[in-house]
């Protein structure tokens, strides 16, 4: 499970170390024990009985094609997930991958720990007595805090042509994902969708810039930012390096807006969540009208909206990456198909890509929880790639109808591209906890965009020793061992056993002897004196 600080607050469990015996939750008493639980039985209400009765771990067994759950199960666990992860707690809490072993352990649990609620008191004794268990072990140490942890970003430009103080348009999406384990955050969704869109705008509008008929007047950037999942560290960062560490910085000049792609691999509506609304006659209120007429014109299915939300500097959290750039006071939105950033599965383990490839090209029944739709994500991407564009080439005050599409034929969004790079971000996890700057994720990245992008550059943030905003611990994956035991009421009930069998031996022996003396002195001839 998660463990880390965030702004001082912990979150998680606070312990890795298991050795206790295993029950599941029906047993009566838990108390310093290896709850095991299913996840189609799992509810917050037995994990907080576990809590409650101070047991010695949690252990939840999770579906090998979480995708394959039904949507009740799935939508309840996303749900709890936050929960979970608010409630700090020193039990280890575990999350294992199911397979024959471990149901089978899981089963003879279950067998044994609801089997004793309808037995008498000596019944009990003597099923206990005789029961297999199962000592759970972990073999790794307990977890420690990583005090030197860097957190990478990457960022490429196109530059635009005609003058040096030249608009700049900012593209950006994290790609780190996140969920109540490490080790099982794949981010499909959130954000691996919006990372495939960004790489795939950069490769459609590099081929634009290469021609001097369509190189434009404005400077493209594209930052790929890590962090975001922990209130969107590496932005936070990039703004600092960029505005009060140097002075030439194409932030610091003409931003006519920064686009922030966030969760769009689904959906039939598209929002445009803003801090604050744009004025007629800016750029940022030339996309939101471009995004409107593209949608309406061009997919009559697909629901536009804008979305008003205040930054709350209150909140621990922010609500979108947008929000690191207007504290700023730099022009800034986030697109999302979902309409509030408060929806589970942004921070979700079923979050994942596991699904058939009939599925993923619309043929057959889609996955339950979370999931990546190519079709709606190459639709999604088509609509902003070509508002972007009538915001570039000005072309709607040049008379440009509406459904003009610019990326077709040999210039249309790829969905294979698309499906690919969704494909490759889900095959490993990509907590931030798990992408460090040597990562093949970071390479991986800096490669594409080094195919389409100029002065491709990483950046590196740390947490302050002295007032950390993040801190993350290790131990966040361990083998765990079961062993077959006997409980120790077994070892007792053995002792009394053997201790009784050799009561009963040494009082045999000592009444046996008795008897032969007495037989001894029956049976002997009396002797007549002389």
């Amino acid at each position: 499970m998660q463990q880390y600080d965030l702004q001082g607050q912990p979150y998680g469990t606070r312990n890795a170390i298991l050795n206790t015996e295993a029950r599941t939750v029906e047993a009566e008493v838990l108390s310093r024990r290896c709850v095991i639980m299913r996840l189609a039985d799992f509810s917050y209400a037995k994990y907080q009985k576990a809590l409650r009765q101070s047991a010695g771990a949690v252990v939840i067994i999770l579906p090998k094609n979480m995708s394959a759950m039904p949507q009740d199960i799935v939508q309840q666990f996303m749900e709890l997930e936050p929960e979970m992860l608010a409630t700090e707690t020193i039990v280890p809490v575990y999350f294992a991958m199911e397979d024959d072993e471990l149901l089978s352990i899981y089963t003879q649990t279950l067998t044994s720990s609801s089997s004793q609620g309808s037995l008498s008191a000596a019944e009990v004794l003597l099923h206990t007595a005789t029961a297999n268990g199962f000592q759970m072990i972990t073999s790794g140490a307990q977890s420690k805090a990583v005090n030197d942890w860097a957190i990478t970003s990457l960022e490429g430009r196109l530059a635009g042509v005609g003058g040096e103080d030249l608009p700049t348009i900012v593209v950006v999406a994290h790609y780190d994902s996140f969920g109540v384990a490490p080790w099982l955050s794949y981010g499909a969704d959130s954000n691996g969708s919006g990372v495939s869109m960004l790489l795939e705008l950069a490769r459609l509008f590099s081929k634009l810039y290469t021609y001097k008929r369509t190189h434009a007047g404005y400077n493209l950037l594209f930052f790929v930012s890590g962090g975001g999942k922990f209130n969107y560290q590496g932005t936070k960062r990039w703004l600092e390096d960029n505005l009060d560490h140097t002075d030439s910085s194409l932030l610091q000049d003409n931003v006519a807006f920064v686009l922030c792609l966030d969760t769009l691999g689904n959906g039939d509506s598209l929002h445009l969540h803003v801090s604050k609304p744009p004025k007629e006659g800016t750029p940022q209120y030339s996309l939101l009208k471009e995004l409107e007429m593209v949608s309406s014109s061009q997919y009559p299915e697909l629901k536009f909206s804008m979305t008003h939300k205040k930054i709350n500097l209150a909140d621990d959290m922010l609500a979108w990456e947008h929000e690191r750039f207007g504290i700023r006071r730099l022009p800034a939105f986030t697109l999302s198909h979902l309409p509030s950033h408060r929806l589970a599965q942004r921070s979700s383990i079923m979050d994942v890509r596991s699904v058939s490839p009939s599925s993923r090209y619309g043929v057959g029944e889609p996955p339950a929880g979370p999931h990546v739709d190519v079709k709606k994500l190459s639709r999604n991407t088509k609509v902003v790639a070509e508002a972007l564009a009538r915001v570039i080439y000005n072309l709607t005050e040049k008379g440009a109808p509406g459904d003009l599409q610019i990326f077709s034929e040999q210039m249309q969004v790829q969905e294979e591209q698309l499906s690919a790079v969704v494909d490759w971000l889900t095959a490993q996890p990509r907590a931030a906890q798990l992408v460090d700057k040597d990562s093949s994720v970071v390479s991986t990245l800096e490669y594409h965009l080094g195919r389409y992008l100029k002065d491709v550059k990483k950046h590196y943030v740390k947490a302050d020793k002295r007032d950390p905003e993040f801190v993350f611990y290790d131990q966040l994956k361990q083998t765990m061992n079961a062993y077959r035991v006997k409980p120790a009421i077994f070892d007792l009930l053995l002792a009394v056993c053997i201790a009784a069998y050799l009561g009963v031996m040494y009082l045999a022996i000592q009444n046996f002897g008795l008897l032969y003396s007495v037989v001894r002195r029956i049976t002997q001839p009396k002797t007549k004196a002389h």
